[in-house]
């Protein structure tokens, strides 16, 4: 995997970084928006390696139960010597929402040759890459159940919110501003995605070379952005607008929302900045689900908050009604 990072400290690649990327004007009708769960799987892993305060809570928890004592063939391959992912573990989304299942029929399916030399450009010598594929796979699925899936619906709704609001974007003022504000190290110029990293070194420009870019708001990426470049497609890894409220405890409400509403009414409509379920406020304040479902009730009645379907999901946000009532301090 080709990639770059941006944000507060740097993770390069064996082969560089890069500067500029051209987008043509069909380039830009091609961009596609997805959230992979592989993605958030390989962001997740570097995490709990780094010293990041936003995910410092959720570290905490996990960490002891996905060490590499516990699952060492996952670490073998993501902690790697030179700092490389392999491609082979992130493969391009076929779909908006793709599945863990979808992504790791895909990485299965990955001929033991391709797997072996992408294991070798990481530093990690393959005898016999047919034999770690079976085992990598596996240790996703149970890394995945201990450390993203009690989160995931949350994960899902954040990656949903940014895309609606990306999408809004592309409908008024234009497609063009679909880029305009995605990282603070990105800048978007009449032809091209301009990014910023924290050493000043000239990169040649790097384009797309037919293929689409997807960008994908990824949790895990944090205060980052990461660019890939594989010969399977080309994507963007960068945070989505809410990720402060996916692992920060929950603040108290403003005491004159408090006084209006009521102090825990007040913080169910705090809560839901990004689009949450029942279990999730319930989980989020501490509420019985018949609470938590008793408040959300009477705030759609009161035309604050409104329901939205996402599968079999059923997922609360914030009317602008709800936002402006929000912002009382």
């Amino acid at each position: 995997m080709r990639c770059a990072r941006l944000g507060r400290a740097v993770r390069p690649c064996s082969n560089g970084s890069v500067k500029r990327l051209s987008l043509t004007p069909d380039d830009l009708l091609r961009l596609r928006f997805a959230h992979s769960p592989m993605a958030e799987v390989v962001t997740s892993a570097l995490a709990l390696r780094s010293t990041s305060w936003e995910h410092a809570r959720w570290r905490s928890r996990v960490a002891p139960r996905v060490s590499p004592a516990v699952l060492p063939t996952l670490w073998r391959v993501l902690a790697t010597p030179n700092g490389q992912i392999p491609d082979f573990l992130t493969p391009p989304p076929q779909t908006a929402r793709p599945t863990l299942e979808a992504e790791l029929s895909a990485i299965a399916a990955t001929p033991p040759d391709r797997v072996a030399a992408e294991l070798w450009a990481a530093g990690i010598p393959c005898a016999d890459p047919a034999a770690v594929l079976p085992a990598l796979i596996t240790q996703i699925r149970r890394y995945f159940q201990v450390a993203l899936a009690p989160l995931w619906p949350r994960l899902r709704a954040a990656a949903e919110a940014e895309i609606a609001h990306r999408t809004s974007m592309a409908a008024f003022p234009g497609p063009r501003t679909l880029l305009a504000d995605l990282h603070p190290r990105l800048r978007w110029d009449p032809d091209a995605l301009q990014l910023d990293y924290l050493k000043d070194t000239d990169h040649p420009p790097w384009s797309l070379d037919g293929h689409p870019l997807a960008l994908l708001p990824t949790a895990f990426t944090g205060a980052h952005a990461w660019i890939m470049e594989s010969p399977s497609g080309r994507s963007l890894w960068y945070p989505p607008r809410t990720l402060g409220l996916l692992f920060a405890a929950p603040a108290p409400p403003p005491a004159p929302l408090a006084a209006l509403l009521g102090a825990t009414r007040a913080a169910v409509l705090m809560l839901l900045t990004m689009p949450s379920s029942t279990g999730d406020v319930a989980a989020q304040l501490g509420l019985a689900p018949a609470t938590a479902s008793h408040h959300l009730t009477a705030l759609r009645d009161a035309g604050l908050i409104v329901a939205l379907r996402s599968g079999r999901r059923l997922n609360y946000r914030r009317t602008d009604l709800g936002d402006r009532l929000s912002a009382l301090g």
